[in-house]
């Protein structure tokens, strides 16, 4: 859930929009206490490092626990540790920023957050020790009368709307599924299916705080974004499965349509539903909409390329070039801020996103389902490492957005 509402983002319950769900957290390994270790201003942002490993226990180190208010950029590490696989920072039960599929290898990926004075916590599930206390000092400076901060907040405003129609659209979508797969059709079912994926992937970064009423934020069964989006990859055998890939599977691999199948479809519109009524319930910073985007690029490389996400469909493309276009619509709502920010970094990110659609258009096929290729095992082994340094070819430049717009 790498963003929403920072300014902060609650755990949204269903039916009670104004209460947020406790969290059960217990503790989490820091390396200092001061903010001259590695929370140094870069102009005006601090920079604050967290390595996660396994050295004998899985441990969570942050760098720092005190630095002063404004912009912040966390840059997250996994070096060893298979245990802990997200990182998250709160104050109050509430999500400031967040950076999930940590694996052990990766590269380093980070997040940035203008945070006020106050106490707040960096929380590590699976570590011995989950939880460090965090000190921001002082308060945010004021922008009022910034052209370029007035510009991105306007932007952030524009954006909302932008999920808000797409989560509305894929509650069309996802009904019309329910409506084929209950009247037995199968190949007008896997048509649907096909076509209400993107609608997630475009905002699925903007969408997935949400728990339901009566539920902890770390209990699956309550996690909306879980319940719609749960893969085999991650499934979490106390919950079972449903949502997406649960109706996904019973298309494509089992081929049939069945009682089970119909249950499935119908959870899932009702999930979407309440989904679609919380999500107006959101505002964004604009460091959010950054934030975002590059996780839906993260996204790419951590479950679309390698076909983890569509496993039974092969839709991968389709939801690779969702998560391109929906990164796209954030940078583009950012776009005329960004200009008078920076007008080189902002065609440099303009740039890169154009040569990528030009290379996903070499994949689009009206005669495969969502009209691209199918990511058979064939079309993988030949075009996924291309893929993967095109997408971080445009990765890089888009990391820096969130500082850049975070201090403008």
């Amino acid at each position: 859930m790498p963003f929403g509402k920072q300014t902060a983002r609650p755990l949204i319950t269903l039916g009670a929009l104004g209460a947020v769900t406790a969290l059960a957290l217990t503790g989490c390994a820091s390396t200092s206490s001061s903010a001259t270790d590695d929370a140094t201003d870069s102009g005006k942002v601090a920079r604050v490092s967290i390595t996660l490993t396994n050295d004998g226990s899985d441990a969570c180190a942050v760098s720092t626990t005190k630095v002063p208010a404004g912009p912040v950029t966390f840059t997250v590490k996994n070096e060893s540790s298979s245990a802990i696989t997200e990182v998250e920072l709160l104050q109050d039960q509430r999500i400031f920023g967040e950076k999930e599929n940590l694996a052990p290898g990766l590269a380093a990926v980070s997040f940035t957050s203008t945070l006020g004075g106050g106490k707040y916590q960096v929380y590590c599930p699976g570590a011995e020790q989950e939880l460090t206390d965090f000190t921001v000092t002082g308060s945010v400076a004021s922008t009022k009368g910034s052209s370029a901060a007035s510009l991105l907040e306007d932007g952030a405003t524009g954006y909302s709307k932008y999920v808000d129609a797409q989560v509305s659209d894929m509650v069309t979508a996802v009904k019309q599924l329910q409506t084929d797969v209950d009247a037995g059709d199968l190949d007008a079912a896997k048509q649907d299916y096909a076509e209400a994926r993107p609608y997630y992937e475009h905002v699925e970064s903007d969408v997935d705080g949400f728990v339901k009423k009566g539920f902890k934020a770390t209990d699956n069964a309550g996690n909306l974004d879980y319940l719609i989006d749960m893969r085999a990859s991650n499934l979490d055998p106390a919950v079972g499965w449903s949502g997406f890939h649960a109706v996904e599977r019973d298309l494509f691999e089992k081929g049939a349509i069945t009682a089970s199948t119909k249950d499935l479809a119908a959870d899932l519109t009702t999930n979407v539903e309440l989904l679609a009524k919380l999500v107006p319930t959101l505002d964004y910073k604009p460091e959010d909409l950054a934030n975002g985007a590059a996780g839906l690029l993260e996204e790419v490389q951590s479950n679309k390329i390698t076909g983890e996400e569509e496993a039974y469909s092969h839709i991968d493309l389709v939801d690779l070039a969702a998560n391109v276009e929906g990164a796209r619509q954030a940078f583009a709502y950012l776009k005329p801020g960004l200009t008078k920010t920076d007008p080189t970094l902002t065609k440099q990110i303009a740039a890169q996103f154009d040569t990528t659609n030009t290379m996903m258009d070499d994949f689009r096929n009206a005669d495969d389902l969502g009209g691209f290729d199918s990511w058979t095992d064939a079309t993988k082994s030949e075009h996924a490492n291309a893929i993967s340094q095109r997408v971080q070819a445009l990765q890089d430049p888009l990391s820096r957005l969130a500082e850049k717009v975070a201090t403008a």
